[in-house]
C-alpha cells in the first residue's frame, strides 16, 4: 500500500476515534520511511496528554490488527503540533485569535503581529512598529492564497 493510501486510512481511523469528541480534531498524519507514524491532534481548547495517550492506545490496537504495516513493523506517536509546526487548518487559526503570530508570505519578508481575525479566505494581523511615542499600529489582511505558513510565537 502506498504511503498516501496509508495516511488516508489512518486519517479515517482517527476521525472515527474522534467522532464522539467534537472539541478535538485531526491536524495531520505523517509516515516516515521507517514506518514511524506521527499523528498530530488539536482541540478548540487545546488537547491534553491524557487524551493523546487514549487515542494512541486505541489507534495502535487498530494498526496492530490491520494490514497497513506487515509484521506490525511500525511505531506510533500521537501528540499536539509543537510550536515549531505551522498552523494548517482554519480551526487552528480561529483557536489562535489574539495570539502573536509570524506570517511568512509566498513573497516578501515575514510579518509578526497579533492575529486579530480569521475569515474563510484571509487572516487579519495587527503589527506594532516602534515604541512609546513612535509606536505605530499597522493592520494587515493576508489572503490564505498568499501565505506560505503561519506560526504561533511565544513571548517571554
Amino acid at each position: 500500500m502506498s504511503t498516501e493510501n496509508s495516511i488516508q486510512a489512518i486519517k479515517e481511523m482517527v476521525s472515527a476515534l474522534l467522532a464522539d469528541q467534537p472539541a478535538y480534531f485531526l491536524v495531520s498524519v505523517r509516515i516516515k520511511p521507517t514506518n514511524n507514524v506521527k499523528v498530530f491532534l488539536d482541540g478548540d481548547e487545546g488537547i491534553t496528554i491524557e487524551q493523546c495517550i487514549k487515542i494512541n492506545r486505541a489507534l495502535y490496537k487498530q494498526l496492530e490488527e490491520g494490514t497497513l504495516f506487515p509484521g506490525n513493523d511500525f511505531s506510533l506517536e500521537v501528540s499536539s503540533p509543537g510550536l515549531d509546526e505551522p498552523l494548517v487548518l482554519h480551526r487552528q487559526y480561529v483557536k489562535n485569535v489574539g495570539r502573536l503570530v509570524e506570517v511568512q508570505l509566498l513573497e516578501g519578508n515575514p510579518v509578526a503581529g497579533k492575529l486579530t481575525a480569521v475569515t474563510d479566505t484571509a487572516i487579519q494581523v495587527e503589527e506594532t512598529k516602534g515604541k512609546n511615542k513612535k509606536k505605530e499600529i499597522i493592520n494587515h489582511e493576508f489572503p490564505f492564497a498568499q501565505i506560505k505558513h503561519v506560526k504561533v510565537q511565544i513571548v517571554f
